[in-house]
């Protein structure tokens, strides 16, 4: 290698510092060796060069906001069940997680089911899927969410701390049930629903339909706006089926190597009564 030559590739090194395209540093002597051996015409190096710093730089995109999300681990649409929930459809699960339409129309993705149905996995897949199309998640529970948004109230910056989370396209709250029936809880909730109304899209699971929400917010009042807001441009999933949990706890009790008849929810029941006696038992006293 020439003088002239170390001088062009220092010069070169700097140079893409500065322009900000560490891909293209690092790839280039490459690159430039190949086109020399294969008589590349330079447009062909210059578009190999910079495709590859675009597919670097949406690499480590979705890196960083993989990691923003917090989704919980695993949760795939591969490994889902949709088999054991007849009522979701996977062909429309996978058109969603384009997102394009109802993300941009700040349209919303209600889950209601027992515990143990597959909410949260679902959700959390949705999630995942989403942002490795582009798209900006966060996956929190509505609790831990709703105590943040209290302490900003009280250092007067609530309007602040949801408008922060303008930057997300999805905000997926997990187990709207377990909100404290407080009215400080509720009334930022509410107003966490109310700022992202037509704006930007929530993805909710909950145990209980609509009916009972009056459990969440304790104003008739405000339980009829919150769902009036939610609905208004939203694909509801009824998730109506047997605990995932409580399949895998009997399948457990049978033994291993053998494959059990799904046993309904009420039997499921009285097994684990009878088992919490016991501490040894396999399956959760609770669900």
């Amino acid at each position: 290698m020439t003088k002239a030559h170390n001088v062009d590739a220092q010069r070169l090194s700097f140079i893409l510092n500065e322009l900000r395209l560490p891909a293209i540093k690092v790839i280039w002597p490459e690159f430039t060796e190949r086109a020399d051996k294969e008589g590349w015409p330079a447009t062909r190096l210059l578009a190999a060069l910079t495709e590859h710093e675009m597919a670097e730089r949406d690499r480590r995109r979705i890196e960083r906001h993989l990691s923003d999300a917090r989704l919980p681990p695993g949760k795939t649409l591969d490994s889902f069940a949709f088999d054991a929930v007849p009522m979701v459809s996977r062909a429309q699960v996978t058109a969603m997680t384009s997102g394009d339409g109802w993300l941009e129309k700040g349209a919303n993705l209600i889950l209601f089911g027992p515990p143990g149905g597959g909410k949260s996995h679902l959700a959390a897949a949705i999630g995942l899927q989403l942002v490795q199309n582009g798209w900006r998640v966060l996956f929190t529970r509505t609790s831990e969410l709703v105590q943040k948004l209290q302490l900003a109230r009280r250092e007067l910056a609530l309007e602040s701390a949801i408008a922060k989370l303008d930057k997300y396209h999805l905000l997926i709250l997990d187990d709207l049930a377990y909100v404290a029936k407080d009215q400080a809880e509720t009334s930022v909730l509410f107003e966490l629903i109310s700022a992202r109304y037509e704006r930007r899209s929530m993805l909710i699971t909950a145990n209980q339909p609509f009916g009972e929400w009056n459990r969440v917010f304790p104003d008739p009042a405000m339980t009829l706006a919150a769902v009036d807001r939610l609905v208004h441009h939203a694909t509801i999933f009824e998730m109506n089926v047997e605990s995932y949990r409580r399949r895998a706890a009997l399948q457990r009790q049978t033994g291993a190597g053998r494959t059990p008849k799904y046993a309904t929810i009420k039997s499921i029941e009285k097994m684990s009564i009878s088992d919490n006696q016991s501490e040894e038992s396999p399956l959760p006293a609770t669900i």
